[in-house]
């Protein structure tokens, strides 16, 4: 394992200014989204929606340092048949991939999950490797509810992706470690920031079991949010100084960075929360956005499928990779969203 290269890797994808897009929705996700939007879910048309995004000169080249892809695209090549992992490393962006192979049902532990795909991973990221991928993500899904999580979920997610991770450095790729708190329920922030608090405890504890380097990952976590359902929303302010707050406590310096997943939040809050936060700096760690669909739910509906919509396409993908890399420096303001409008 090469720490240097790891650790300078992880530094480039958690730079200030820019952010990583997470474009590896499965071929389930994918196919909601484009249901929306009346479009077909093929190969062709999922391959013609993120070429249109990694050709996004723009946005690619100023506001994203590295590309999450789904097993499909990393394989795919462009129309013109340039491999599209070759279109994100044009743009000066480094190409990433996920590896987890969804969730199961938890034995034992009614309406909790485990991510699975550690068997062959080692095997796996060889190829990945081959293929240009030089970070992967690993994703565990911790529900809020009555009764849970169970320190069970906790702890078997938690060692999961603590053997994700060294496996990827021992492949010389760097792991983002993503342990997500749902916010689907009706729990308030302060139930949110005390799960979270126990789940990233026990991954780093989990993390230096396995010997995985610090300095060579990146953490992908959910900010201490409210829930959807819950009946008062906590205000911008509030999730920064408690996110802040919880990620001080249990996020050791070493990290290089940490990414935010957006978690079900609308494309304008990800980007407010994530600014507010850089008003309470200066932070231990690079702080910036990994998100889906808050960067992508914009550039889905302009496009809408159609070839002579992809320049509009790539316009509102530019405009909210924009908004969050200002974001990421703290000079998001919310009159700049109104001016694009």
């Amino acid at each position: 394992m090469n720490l240097t290269e790891l650790n300078r890797i992880a530094t480039a994808m958690v730079v200030s200014g820019k952010g990583i897009l997470a474009a590896d929705e499965s071929s389930g996700t994918i196919k909601k989204r484009f249901d929306a939007i009346g479009v077909d879910s093929t190969e062709g048309n999922r391959r013609d929606y993120r070429e249109m995004l990694f050709r996004s000169t723009e946005a690619m080249s100023q506001y994203i340092s590295g590309v999450i892809l789904y097993d499909e695209t990393i394989w795919q090549d462009a129309k013109d048949g340039t491999p599209l992992v070759k279109l994100i490393e044009q743009s000066g962006a480094i190409p990433g991939i996920k590896v987890d192979e969804g969730t199961q049902a938890l034995p034992m532990c009614p309406g909790e999950l485990v991510t699975v795909g550690l068997d062959r991973l080692a095997e796996r990221l060889k190829k990945y490797y081959e293929r240009g991928a030089r970070f992967a993500k690993w994703r565990a899904v911790i529900d809020i509810g009555s009764g849970i999580p169970s320190m069970t979920a906790i702890s078997v997610n938690a060692h999961a992706l603590a053997r994700y991770a060294a496996l990827c450095q021992a492949a010389q790729i760097v792991p983002i470690v993503e342990p997500e708190v749902l916010m689907d329920g009706d729990h308030d922030i302060d139930r949110c920031y005390e799960v979270t608090t126990r789940v990233l405890n026990e991954t780093f504890q989990e993390l230096r079991v396995q010997r995985v380097a610090l300095e060579g990952m990146v953490l992908k976590p959910n900010m201490a949010i409210s829930g959807k359902k819950c009946a008062k929303q906590a205000p911008i302010e509030e999730v920064a100084e408690k996110t802040i707050r919880l990620l001080r406590a249990c996020v050791p310096a070493a990290v290089p960075g940490i990414a935010f997943l957006s978690g079900g939040q609308s494309d304008e809050e990800a980007t407010a929360h994530l600014n507010a936060m850089h008003k309470l700096g200066p932070l231990p760690w690079g702080l910036t956005f990994s998100y889906g669909r808050a960067l992508q739910a914009a550039p889905q509906k302009a496009w809408s499928g159609k070839a002579e919509n992809v320049a509009a396409g790539q316009r509102a993908f530019s405009h909210r990779a924009r908004m969050n890399g200002l974001a990421s420096k703290g000079e998001w303001q919310s009159s700049l969203e109104k001016k694009a409008a």
